[in-house]
């Protein structure tokens, strides 16, 4: 499964059995078969028809501002949700100590790829902040509110973000302090414009598990129309979305260029889009051996089987435990 990115204006359409966007230079067929999601940076128009075909297709279509933030989805009638399932969720979440079970083991696992990513860099100048992050990791374990949970693992990415300095070679893309909307610097541009892609894919492959996004354990479950995406996301960012960024800065293929001035900040431009989208994508395919599966999956396989281990958890299937990479 992959994505489809559309940047340029035009229009969006059903033609048969496949999807014709149109613009001014031509028409181009995309493909649906193994398509996952659409998402929208252009200014794109559609219809009905186009949706309803999406809907039969179970693709779902993540649209973006012309900063590169996600502004929403169009998310297809749930196919795959169950009712017992979704009860479970809100059980979940309702008793604080079933909420904090899951939430703690989403901190853990957030913290450990944390410092796998900083143990594959193979720096000696790296070993302090590891055994900082180590220390905040376990004492994560003992918190006994969320707001608790989420300092500590703040703390940590704090620590964690302050090791880009040393990972990243080009003296321009320098990290300060964690920034979002807008962004100020390069690096902050780049951890934002990668977590919201990083988001919507959580969300897609939760969209093909029985799960409901809204209900989130370690992210509030509120106003906002998804949580648990963002809840998945916190434990593949450093393993997916920060090793992106630090192949494209360290191979000179993203630069000073492809960034634009906005008011009280900057954006990627849409060379600078296409080719971190590129690089994404190509880390989700990426794969590695599945010791209980004994087989190779991709990242994006990876994220949709941590949806269905919570799944498994909210059923008393088996006890939940996140994902872990070997660096």
């Amino acid at each position: 499964m992959e994505s489809v990115y559309i940047f340029s204006s035009g229009h969006l359409k059903r033609k048969g059995n496949t999807l014709v966007f149109e613009t001014e230079e031509g028409k181009k067929h995309l493909p649906v078969e193994n398509v996952s999601e659409i998402r929208i940076f252009g200014e794109v128009s559609l219809n009905k028809r186009l949706l309803e075909f999406l809907t039969q297709k179970g693709i779902m279509v993540h649209f973006f501002n012309h900063f590169g933030f996600y502004i929403g989805s169009y998310y297809p009638r749930e196919s795959n949700q169950s009712g017992m399932v979704t009860l479970q969720q809100a059980n979940h979440y309702l008793d604080k100590e079933k909420r904090l079970e899951i939430a703690r083991r989403i901190v853990e696992g957030a913290l450990y790829n944390i410092m796998s990513t900083l143990k594959s860099q193979r720096s000696k100048d790296l070993e302090k902040i590891i055994e900082n992050i180590a220390i905040l990791k376990d004492k994560s374990q003992e918190a006994r509110t969320i707001g608790e949970l989420m300092a500590y693992e703040g703390n940590a990415r704090e620590i964690y973000y302050n090791a880009f300095n040393i990972i990243l070679k080009n003296e321009k893309f320098r990290f300060t302090k964690r920034e979002k909307r807008p962004p100020t610097n390069y690096i902050n541009t780049l951890i934002s414009f990668g977590n919201s892609l990083l988001y919507t894919t959580a969300l897609s492959e939760i969209f093909r598990t029985h799960l409901d996004p809204r209900i989130g354990y370690l992210h509030e479950t509120n106003q906002r129309r998804f949580s648990l995406n963002l809840d998945i996301a916190e434990i593949f960012k450093p393993i997916i979305v920060d090793r992106v960024i630090f192949r494209l800065v360290n191979r000179s293929q993203i630069k000073e260029e492809h960034f634009s001035k906005i008011v009280g900040g900057l954006k990627l431009n849409d060379r600078g889009k296409r080719i971190f989208a590129k690089e994404y994508e190509a880390r989700l395919k990426e794969t590695i051996s599945h010791s209980r599966l004994k087989r190779k999956v991709s990242f994006r396989t990876l994220i949709r089987l941590e949806a269905y281990k919570l799944e498994k958890h909210v059923l008393s299937v088996a006890s939940y435990q996140p994902y872990h990479h070997s660096y």
